[in-house]
């Protein structure tokens, strides 16, 4: 995965999710980032559509993964 294909926004998620599935509230309070709160959604979506994303949903709870 190259890093210079990703915002700084995109490779704080990626930093988070790297070793663990986390919810979205989880990334957003790891993150610590509060512009990140208005554009999480949309930051996952782009990270999926780059292949470097995925989702699942365990009990009820959707999580999020660096693949």
């Amino acid at each position: 995965m190259k890093k210079n294909n990703f915002t700084e926004l995109e490779l704080s998620v990626l930093d988070v999710i790297k070793c663990e599935p986390l919810t979205s509230f989880q990334i957003l309070d790891k993150v610590d980032n509060v512009n990140m709160i208005l554009s999480l959604y949309t930051i996952m979506d782009d990270l999926k559509n780059k292949g470097v994303l995925k989702s699942y949903i365990k009990q009820n709870v959707k999580y999020h993964i660096a693949c």
